[in-house]
């Protein structure tokens, strides 16, 4: 019987750990996911999980204790935001490489400089293509489940990579909501024991984690990670049906809001989607077909999946809240478009760029993209292509 509790996403996160009950978790502070190795630790020290807590002097230390655990053959967590990400930009790539099946909350903030401690997506796009699967998180109730889910889809044997579970920094790190929970021993149940084929514990088997990897095998092993990315997709699938069956709460790639029949529609990830909501029921209301694609899992990318659900649109806004400084759109749009590459009589794709350093985006806003695509959808034609939403040109 699920548990009625009222959380912020950071409470929620660090509930969730506490129930998985990590062999070791790993963290330094920064803003805003300060919290989530503060709630945990605190756990620690009441007994309520036997976790191993290393308090570490900085993220790069962190995710390198992350991995020193991981490779040992035990179950390793923690939790960043921005800066942090950042410092730990190395050693993701050797986590993701050594196919370490590590979970990350990443509690998104734009990153630094000018300095800034608000929310974007800047921090977690960034390392779109470390190698680490990419969940993002409308609310508390699905960070809750995602960093649950995660845990399972990492140490898949036909995965074993590390993933982020991204959710909005202050907006939903810090927002109190009503969330349910599950029994501690049903998520237990759920994840159960990390038991790896290889670890370097192993009186048994003798291996190397990390080695000098020369041009005769360097590639191939690029290429494992990039099957275990495919892989991935059918993994996560089969692990949201059997979520389903356990909590009723659906879970996909994407979320189709009143897509079906919808002529417009925009793409946006985590907190955005909620405001987007709200302005798709008021233009329903109206008799404006709209439209919105949450989108969940950003890697392994569910390309073909995408051009599907989009297909029958006439026109699409892309929100990216984050710059690519491309030229040419922001990191989601420039995926979304590509997907939509050799579609028949697709639909017109323009990019918004939108709260940067945490600027506000009111249901305007959001109506003043719907409004601009309902003029494509009827002139047939997209006009400016890359956009900036309420920015002070």
């Amino acid at each position: 019987m699920a548990i009625r509790e009222r959380l912020s996403g950071n409470e929620a996160v660090a509930t969730a750990m506490k129930q998985i009950n990590p062999d070791v978790v790993a963290a330094f502070p920064i803003t805003p996911s300060t919290e989530v190795p503060q709630y945990f630790s605190q756990f620690v020290a009441d007994g309520e999980v036997d976790t191993e807590f290393v308090a570490v002097e900085s993220e790069h230390s962190a995710m390198s204790a992350c991995v020193g655990a991981s490779a040992a053959g035990v179950r390793a967590m923690t939790a960043t935001s921005a800066n942090g990400l950042a410092l730990m930009w190395e050693i993701l790539y050797i986590a993701a490489s050594c196919r370490l099946p590590i979970v990350m909350p990443v509690i998104n903030r734009a990153l630094s400089g000018p300095i800034n401690i608000h929310n974007d997506h800047s921090d977690s796009m960034g390392a779109r293509d470390s190698g680490w699967i990419q969940l993002y998180s409308e609310d508390n109730q699905e960070a809750y489940d995602n960093i649950i889910q995660a845990v399972r889809i990492a140490e898949h044997k036909d995965v074993l990579l590390p993933v982020m579970v991204c959710m909005d920094g202050f907006i939903v790190s810090h927002s109190v909501e009503n969330i349910e929970l599950l029994e501690t021993e049903k998520i237990r149940e759920f994840v159960g024991k990390y038991h790896p084929d290889e670890y370097l514990l192993n009186p048994k088997h003798s291996i190397a984690v990390g080695p000098l990897d020369l041009p005769p095998f360097y590639f191939e092993h690029k290429r494992q990670q990039a099957e275990a990315m495919r892989e991935a997709k059918k993994v996560i699938l089969d692990i949201a049906r059997e979520y389903e069956k356990l909590t009723g709460r659906k879970y996909s790639f994407f979320e189709e809001y009143r897509l079906d029949d919808a002529e417009i529609g925009i793409v946006v990830l985590n907190s955005t989607a909620g405001t987007a909501k709200e302005v798709v029921d008021r233009l329903r209301e109206q008799g404006v077909k709209a439209g919105l694609l949450k989108l969940r899992v950003f890697r392994p990318f569910p390309a073909e999946e995408i051009a599907k659900a989009l297909s029958g649109l006439k026109a699409v806004a892309v929100m990216d809240k984050a710059d690519s400084f491309s030229a040419a759109g922001g990191p989601v749009f420039t995926e979304v478009r590509s997907a939509m590459y050799g579609v028949n009589n697709g639909p017109n794709i323009i990019s918004y760029i939108y709260g940067l350093g945490g600027r506000d985006v009111r249901t305007d806003d959001i109506e003043a993209v719907y409004n601009n695509l309902s003029r494509i959808a009827e002139t047939g034609k997209a006009g400016e292509v890359f956009n900036y939403l309420g920015v002070r040109e």
